[in-house]
């Protein structure tokens, strides 16, 4: 069977020690794991030394696969390597190489060099040769890109000291992205869970009961609250509505009580979470942070949310309120459901297509918050958008022309609010356009200002070159 190999560099504006060092941290893997894949941790040995192991599963079509691969050849700042132990490939050596780049040792050339053999022999590589080139492709874009970024926010904040995070909805969308990004930035984290506590970073709370240890909150630097029952994962009813409205109203008291529970050291900055639902339904209408806010049980949330918040003020704590778009990412909320219709060619416009939306890629929202953490501008309301709202038609065609899928089936309104009913108004059907005036006053450079680089960033469709 042929060996086939793959490589792949990148400049980062870091030291070569710098660059091996984040990978050290734990998140890393995490944080390079791309959004679009099947992915699952099993088990881990930690770190990157010789003899530690990674066991993963990961879905290839419609089948689970188990990957253990082992770490060897450790050099300080100079390379590791990965291999296979057991796993969907034949043979798998992956080489992570760290040097000077020429000329300039304060800048990092990362290297990744792979040597592969497929399953099945010669029929595997007819078969399968070219797709796990393109695949190595794409993966590898996106894992630079990820790496490239993060060390360099790094790098802009380099006099930032550790600080320790306690997290509430760690395990969402948003806090999946948020924990690891973190840790590979040096910083501790501790995450409430409403379950038994399984490692030594978890903390039991029940927001309903308003039960929070006092203990939790000494030695945290900063609260984020990210907690509550999803919008739009259900119908809504007269109970489902009260749980959406219960659960971030009770989560945001329980935080903020046990905060004044503290007599000194209180946490300097509350990350709120809010939407963009705060400001309602308004057509056309260019917001900010100083707009007014809007009407209909969205915006009642919102409000009602923010006011909770605001009660860690008197406490000396900086609040930001923090008003997220929808959140783009293929891991989770309103991409992910959008995906299979779209790559089935079925996909299309929403009604008249009219409605404006606010959204920000999965990357940008978790450095906004950790902008909003380091910089004192960001205070009170804060729009995490990106500046480039579009159209429910725009983001169709432009999702469309991503995934290379026609996309000419709208759904009527009366369908949505058929299957949808009241939810379909104030959501798929709501038109909301914001700029984020706060996060550009506080200079916060998005990674991800266009519609199309975000949609390709995170779902790996690289541009054909």
């Amino acid at each position: 069977m042929r060996t086939l190999s793959f490589s792949s560099q990148i400049r980062i504006e870091q030291s070569p020690e710098k660059v091996f060092a984040w990978h050290e941290r734990p998140g890393a893997f995490a944080r390079l794991a791309p959004p679009w894949q099947k992915l699952e941790l099993v088990a881990s040995s930690g770190g990157i030394r010789d003899g530690a192991t990674v066991s993963l599963r990961t879905k290839i079509g419609p089948v689970w696969l188990r990957w253990d691969v082992e770490h060897k050849d450790y050099v300080a700042g100079v390379r590791f390597r990965d291999v296979q132990t057991s796993g969907p490939f034949a043979e798998w050596k992956h080489e992570h190489r760290f040097e000077a780049a020429e000329n300039d040792d304060r800048a990092c050339l990362l290297t990744d060099a792979i040597t592969y053999r497929l399953p099945f022999g010669w029929l595997g590589q007819v078969f399968g040769g070219g797709y796990a080139r393109a695949e190595l492709r794409r993966l590898f874009a996106y894992r630079h890109a990820v790496t490239k970024a993060d060390i360099e926010t790094e790098a802009h904040h380099v006099s930032v000291r550790p600080m320790r995070f306690l997290i509430a909805g760690a395990s969402g969308l948003v806090g999946r992205a948020l924990v690891p990004f973190l840790q590979t930035q040096g910083h501790m984290v501790a995450r409430l869970v409403r379950r038994p506590v399984k490692v030594a970073d978890e903390i039991y709370w029940n927001p309903a009961t308003g039960e929070l240890a006092s203990e939790a909150m000494r030695g945290v630097d900063v609260v984020i609250n990210l907690s509550g029952e999803g919008i739009a994962d259900a119908r809504w009813s007269r109970a489902r509505k009260d749980a959406i409205l219960r659960s971030r109203v009770d989560s945001t008291r329980t935080l903020v009580q046990a905060m004044g529970r503290l007599t000194r050291n209180r946490p300097f900055v509350f990350i709120s979470g809010s939407a963009t639902g705060f400001y309602g339904s308004r057509g056309d209408e260019l917001m900010n942070e100083e707009s007014s806010g809007g009407t209909g049980f969205l915006a009642g949330v919102c409000a009602a949310w923010e006011c909770e918040a605001l009660a860690a003020e008197p406490l000396g704590v900086r609040v930001v309120r923090l008003r997220t778009g929808v959140v783009l990412t293929p891991a989770g909320g309103a991409l992910a459901k959008m995906l299979p219709a779209f790559l089935a060619g079925a996909g299309g416009r929403l009604s008249s297509g009219k409605m404006w939306m606010s959204w920000i890629s999965i990357d940008d929202l978790v450095g906004a918050i950790y902008h909003a953490v380091l910089d004192r501008r960001c205070d009170g309301a804060v729009n995490a958008v990106a500046p480039d709202a579009v159209t429910n038609a725009e983001f169709t065609r432009v999702l469309a022309r991503v995934l290379k899928r026609p996309a000419v089936f709208p759904i009527p309104q009366s369908v949505l609010n058929l299957i949808f009913g009241e939810m379909a108004g104030e959501t798929l059907l709501a038109s909301t356009r914001l700029v984020p005036k706060r996060l550009h006053d506080a200079d916060y450079q998005f990674r991800h200002g266009k519609l199309e680089d975000a949609l390709r960033h995170l779902l790996g469709r690289i541009r054909s070159v």
